[in-house]
């Protein structure tokens, strides 16, 4: 099973939840020391906005688990403010980390999923169903990881993937701390990250492929 932004608050929680539940993993992310400072799974250093990504996953999966049963997308980014205010740049990669590299992953590891007949599970968030002002370029870059995996979940069915689409609510993992630009408008608290994890590996045992806000 691959974790995909496993060095990131959400991402390593469902990480440690998993081995704890007998999972063998691989850990992707970017950065090669916080990785390696999980203690968990193999680490795999890649960019998610390198299309080469999957191929690094693909090679990894079969070296050192022998194929592929899952993947776990925990990565994404944020940004805030008015959609006029927010730089081209930030769009771009809103889109890029939250969509398109996405897309280039799944495009390598669907072969071993349908080889294996395991799963994708995308954690996307609650604003795919409910837009956010001063929040639209995040809210589109999260309805479209949603859409993805509504549309894989029929398209895989044949090849007996199944297709989780989560969609946590506002969780303290740290990330409205560090947008990509603007300032995270006055929020509630949030959910307890160590109990949305668990809730995640929960839906996954249990076959609950929908997961929205509302679940947790």
């Amino acid at each position: 099973m691959a974790v995909v932004g496993a060095s990131g608050a959400l991402g390593s929680l469902v990480a440690a939840e998993l081995e704890r539940r007998g999972a063998r993993l691989l850990v992707v992310g970017r950065d090669a020391d916080r990785l390696t400072a999980l203690g968990t799974g193999v680490p795999v250093v890649a960019d998610l906005g390198d299309a080469g990504a999957g191929d690094a996953v693909v090679a990894a999966a079969r070296e050192h688990l022998g194929g592929l049963d899952g993947l776990v997308n925990a990565a994404g980014v944020v940004a805030f403010g008015a959609l006029v205010d927010t730089p081209d740049e930030v769009v771009e990669e809103l889109f890029l980390t939250n969509v398109v590299g996405p897309l280039f992953l799944l495009r390598r590891v669907v072969p071993l999923l349908e080889e294996s007949r395991g799963f994708v599970l995308q954690i996307s968030a609650v604003v795919a169903d409910r837009p956010m002002p001063r929040m639209a370029a995040y809210s589109a870059s999260k309805a479209a990881q949603s859409a993805v995996a509504t549309a894989l979940r029929t398209e895989l069915r044949r090849s007996r993937v199944d297709v989780y689409d989560v969609r946590p609510p506002h969780t303290e993992t740290g990330l409205a701390t560090r947008p990509l630009s603007g300032e995270a408008p006055g929020l509630p608290p949030g959910k307890d990250p160590a109990d949305v994890a668990r809730r995640i590996v929960d839906a996954l045992a249990a076959g609950e492929q929908d997961l929205p806000a509302e679940a947790f």
